[in-house]
């Protein structure tokens, strides 16, 4: 793995995270217990701060990046995604926040200022417009994202089991 300080800010990884060797990590990161960092991630935390909650995977060739500081926008957007959430493959996170327990789909993009809320299922390859608010509890697909219905009680447990079947595989990958 590629982990780089970036104006003396080194990212921090909680001692059960796993980080695969060729994900690449800059800057203002943290990554919580039992998380998972995929092949060929890049986070760069370098104009803004990153934060991943505990139990989250991000699969691989996934981009996370933040927005810098400036006039219009005197705080930039920090990217900070919750505790128990899968952000499946080539994701692009930009700027937003995602909370708890939502799975995000195989390459779907959300930008600057979006706000994902716990228990959302995020079908592949949607796109969250900048500031768009995605409730809890619910389905949203397309480009851009729609909120498609309620979420069924397996769908619900999906996202549980998601975040948990990583913490296990991630597991198997580390060092013994």
């Amino acid at each position: 793995m590629t982990i780089r300080s970036y104006l003396d800010v080194t990212p921090s990884i909680a001692a059960s995270a796993y980080v695969d060797e060729s994900a690449v990590l800059i800057g203002d990161i943290a990554i919580g217990q039992d998380s998972s960092i995929w092949p060929l991630c890049v986070i760069r935390g370098d104009v803004n701060r990153i934060r991943i909650g505990a139990r989250t995977n991000i699969q691989d060739g996934s981009v996370i990046h933040v927005t810098h500081q400036h006039v219009a926008l005197p705080a930039g957007n920090a990217t900070t995604i919750g505790s128990e959430v899968t952000i499946g493959h080539q994701a692009t996170l930009h700027g937003c926040t995602i909370e708890d327990r939502c799975l995000i789909g195989m390459g779907s993009v959300v930008l600057d200022g979006a706000l994902i809320r716990s228990h959302v299922l995020l079908g592949a390859r949607s796109l969250v417009p900048e500031g768009k608010e995605l409730e809890g509890g619910y389905l949203w697909f397309g480009t851009p994202v729609r909120r498609v219905r309620p979420l069924t009680t397996p769908e619900l447990a999906w996202i549980d089991y998601s975040a948990a079947h990583y913490v296990q595989l991630k597991d198997d990958y580390r060092p013994r």
